[in-house]
């Protein structure tokens, strides 16, 4: 199965480690991995910020990158849930809407793909100690992505898997939204350091790397000593 890495803005600048867990589980799971490095944003931060027609230059340039691809995967269930977006975005289009359509139909989310396309469920990783999840907005409600990471995480032998108090609310990350209201955004992180610290977890695993960054930002400066993890990266540890 030849499957098209997405690897998303915040991987490829901050944690390019995350693409490189993502490529090995993919390829130890039986797949041929390649890179199209003609891929860009997939305009969310223009698109949610009301610069369509400036986003749809990046939606543009995405559905060309992976035009060639069977299967698009990538570790962000925001961002792929932004891909999933284009066809209503190009509705109407003569050119754009029937291209947009097909990209959506073949992109998912790393967790999303092992367990929903691969029928995988435990991808042969070991991980001793406690760790709960924050299922991010996107990842759950846009992309509709909720069992698969809890049942890749569970499959993981010497895991203690604690569930996250209020695990729904958001982090206040959602991209522009922590610039343009940073003391709501700050108090809603606040929160969620909180209800992480009060699972007595070491670990906080996520699917959107920048989620995860914003949570991991705040208990870092509050003084919590608790690791941030990608879920590709744990499900890479052996």
């Amino acid at each position: 199965m030849k499957v098209s890495l997405f690897i998303t803005c915040v991987c490829d600048m901050f944690h390019s480690n995350v693409g490189k867990d993502t490529v090995e589980i993919l390829e130890r799971a039986g797949c041929e991995v390649d890179f199209p490095e003609s891929q860009t944003c997939c305009g969310q931060p223009a698109f949610n910020s009301g610069y369509l027609q400036q986003s749809k230059k990046a939606m543009k340039q995405m559905i060309q990158a992976f035009e060639h691809a069977e299967y698009v995967v990538g570790p962000s269930g925001s961002c792929v849930g932004m891909l999933k977006e284009y066809p209503k975005i190009f509705a109407g289009d003569p050119v754009w809407e029937e291209r947009a359509t097909e990209l959506a139909n073949k992109a998912y989310e790393l967790t999303q793909f092992l367990v929903d396309i691969l029928n995988v469920v435990d991808v042969g990783s070991k991980f001793v100690g406690k760790v709960t999840y924050h299922p991010s907005c996107h990842m759950t409600r846009v992309l509709g992505v909720k069992e698969a990471p809890i049942q890749l995480l569970k499959q993981i032998k010497g895991i203690e898997l604690i569930e996250l108090p209020m695990k729904e609310d958001c982090c206040g990350f959602g991209g522009t939204f922590a610039i343009k209201n940073a003391d709501i955004s700050t108090e809603m992180v606040k929160e969620k350091s909180r209800h992480v610290s009060e699972t007595g977890a070491h670990y906080l695993v996520g699917g959107d790397m920048a989620c995860l960054m914003n949570i991991g930002g705040m208990m870092s400066r509050e003084g919590k000593n608790v690791q941030v993890i990608h879920i590709a990266e744990i499900l890479n540890t052996q």
